[in-house]
């Protein structure tokens, strides 16, 4: 089988099977809810009360999944393409942890600024929040592509994880001089969560995306061809450093807004891209992207799915069930892949 084709059906089976799994996710919970029951309530044809548990209250937080996990997906084919390097997504080389520090010093801003900004913090309001993810994520990225210029593959690894682990530190500093709302605001955020974006969020959540995923179809051609090295790219033309900004600017668009509205969120962009590539069967970037996305909606509804299982007597967190995913998959890539052996 061609990778075309390959990609092609394994977009159209992973196209169902995500249709499958919003129906389950939509139909499981505290209330059990049948799936045909569940669709139906999506177009006024269930009972008013399921209806009500569908619409209000299951659905933005499905939609969010879907959301979060494409754009993290299509994210980590683009860093890992990037980069060159099979173990980048935004939480390996620090972007996520910019993030953190962005909103750690926004909530921690507020405490010195007065009761209205306060407020506001209460009301989590998405433009403030989103901008702070985006900027720490923005200077965090610029940093790691500086850096990936001069250092090779695992270098770069080790540093994106310490450089996360001392931001981390750095937070608890910052959020130790914050007030008690804007500490609680920071400590649900920071745990990653699908349930916390409302219908109204949902906008402000997928436009930024969309800019993105425009951004990385566009630059999906150039990409492949820098996979195979800079004089490669140049010689077709590409002007590589206008291709890294770029490229870069798509990751914020996509993850920033993610990380802003959901928390930080793992795992997801780090083992999806394999999947992709194992699915479409060549580096590609082009069929890559939609393999990536469809992929990462289903592994993003199916941890949520987890976490929202009515269970009696402990809460899962959603780093937690990724974790259990993600970790093996890392373990395996460590010790398997040749590019991090640095046999090539």
């Amino acid at each position: 089988m061609t990778p075309a084709l390959r990609s092609t059906v394994g977009t159209i089976l992973l196209a169902l099977a995500l249709v499958m799994a919003a129906l389950f996710a939509l139909a499981f919970g505290t209330v059990g809810i049948g799936m045909g029951e569940a669709a139906a309530s999506l177009f006024g044809g269930a009972d008013p009360m399921n209806a009500q548990i569908v619409r209000e209250l299951r659905l933005p937080r499905v939609v969010t999944a879907i959301i979060a996990g494409s754009a993290l997906g299509i994210g980590g084919v683009l860093m890992q393409a990037l980069f060159r390097n099979p173990m980048a997504d935004a939480w390996s080389l620090g972007l996520t942890a910019g993030g953190q520090l962005g909103v750690a010093l926004l909530v921690t801003a507020a405490a010195f600024s007065g009761p209205a900004a306060i407020a506001f913090l209460q009301s989590f309001e998405g433009v403030s929040i989103t901008a702070g993810a985006m900027l720490g994520i923005g200077l965090f990225a610029l940093a790691m592509a500086a850096l990936a210029r001069r250092v090779g593959t695992v270098t770069l690894l080790v540093v994106g994880l310490m450089l996360g682990f001392t931001v981390q530190g750095i937070v608890s500093v910052v959020i130790h001089f914050a007030n008690r709302v804007g500490g609680r605001v920071f400590s649900g955020w920071s745990d990653g969560n699908f349930a916390g974006v409302t219908a109204s969020d949902l906008p402000m959540l997928a436009l930024p995306v969309a800019a993105g995923v425009m951004l990385a179809l566009y630059n999906a051609k150039p990409l492949t061809a820098l996979l195979l090295g800079e004089t490669y790219a140049r010689s077709l033309g590409t002007d590589v450093t206008r291709l890294r900004r770029l490229t870069l600017a798509a990751v914020v668009l996509l993850v920033a807004p993610v990380t802003a509205y959901c928390g930080p969120v793992t795992f997801i962009g780090l083992i999806v891209p394999h999947f992709a590539r194992a699915i479409a069967g060549t580096a590609r970037i082009m069929p890559l992207l939609p393999l990536a996305a469809l992929s990462g909606a289903c592994l993003a509804i199916a941890a949520d799915t987890v976490v929202h299982a009515p269970w009696e007597q402990h809460f899962l967190h959603l780093n937690a069930v990724l974790a259990l995913v993600g970790a093996p998959v890392v373990i395996g890539l460590l010790i398997f892949s040749s590019t991090m052996r640095g046999q090539r």
